[in-house]
C-alpha cells in the first residue's frame, strides 16, 4: 500500500514574511493537506531560506525534534546551552526537549533543512531533563549508497520507539527490506524514480505499509530520505 503526497498537496508555511518557506509532508494536526501523524512521527517540514533569517526563541516540550541541514548553513541556540552553534550541510542537530526548552533558529540564505518530530511516549517525556547534541556529517558512515542516520547500525540513537533513519544515493535500483508492521517514508530530495508503479519526483513525499520489501527503480541520480517506523507502538501517541 503506498499514498503518495506531492509538493502541491503537502502543506505550505512560511516564516518572517516570507523569508524561510516551507513544504510539510506531515502538518500540525490542525492543518490542511500532507498527511497526518502517524506511527510516532508527529510533523516533518521541508524549510528552505530565501535570505538570512532568524526564528525567534520559541518553546517545546516533550517531543523529539531533529533537524538535518541538507544544504548550506544554519546556526542554532537553545536555553541548555545558551550559545549559537553551527551546523553545515550533512550535520544533525536532536532535542529531546522533555520537561521543556526554548530554542531559536538562524538559516543562511539558500541553506534547507528537514525538521522533524518525534513522539517518544509524551506521558514519560515531559518529566525527563531536556538534552541537546550536535552530530558532524563525519561520523555518518556509508554502506555503499546507504548512510545510516539513526537505529541499530548508526551513531545516533533517540527514545522514540522503533525508528530507522536513512538517506540513499542511488543510482541504480534498490531494494528496502521492511516487514508488514512498518511504515516506510520516503522524501525524494531529487532525482527521478520509481515506487510501487508510482513515478516520483524532487519533493514527492510517500507512506508505504504492508510491504516486505520496497523495490526502488531509478530513472535518474536520486538522493531520498527515508525513515522506517513501527505501525504497532507499546505507547499511546499525542494524537
Amino acid at each position: 500500500m503506498i499514498e503518495v503526497f506531492n509538493r502541491d498537496s503537502q502543506v505550505y508555511g512560511e516564516f518572517n514574511g516570507g523569508e524561510i518557506i516551507e513544504n510539510k509532508p506531515i502538518g500540525f494536526p490542525q492543518e490542511r493537506g500532507g498527511s497526518k501523524a502517524y506511527s510516532n512521527l508527529f510533523y516533518w517540514a521541508y524549510a528552505k531560506a530565501n535570505v538570512d533569517s532568524t526564528i525567534g526563541l520559541h518553546p517545546h516540550k516533550g517531543f523529539e525534534i531533529m533537524s538535518y541541514v541538507i544544504s548550506g548553513t544554519i546556526k542554532h541556540y537553545d536555553t541548555l546551552i545558551k550559545k549559537w552553534k553551527k551546523l553545515e550541510e550533512g550535520d544533525i542537530q536532536i532535542i529531546q526537549s522533555g520537561s521543556g526548552i526554548s530554542h531559536s533558529e538562524f538559516i543562511k540564505k539558500d541553506a534547507s533543512i528537514f525538521q522533524i518530530w518525534f513522539d517518544p511516549n509524551l506521558k514519560k517525556s515531559i518529566y525527563q531533563k531536556p538534552n541537546y547534541e550536535d552530530y558532524p556529517s563525519n561520523i555518518f558512515q556509508s554502506n555503499g549508497s546507504k548512510k545510516n542516520i539513526i537505529g541499530k547500525d548508526a551513531p545516533v540513537k533517540i527514545l522514540s520507539e522503533g525508528i530507522e533513519i536513512f538517506e540513499l544515493n542511488l543510482k541504480k535500483n534498490f531494494s528496502v527490506k521492511t516487514n508488514l508492521n512498518q511504515i516506510l517514508s520516503v522524501y525524494v530530495i531529487n532525482g527521478s524514480l520509481k515506487i510501487c508503479d508510482q513515478n516520483l519526483k524532487k519533493h514527492d513525499f510517500v507512506k508505504i505499509q504492508k510491504m516486505n520489501e520496497v523495490e526502488i527503480i531509478i530513472k535518474e541520480n536520486s538522493k531520498i530520505f527515508c525513515i522506517l517506523s513501527s505501525s504497532k507502538l507499546s505507547y499511546k501517541t499525542y494524537v
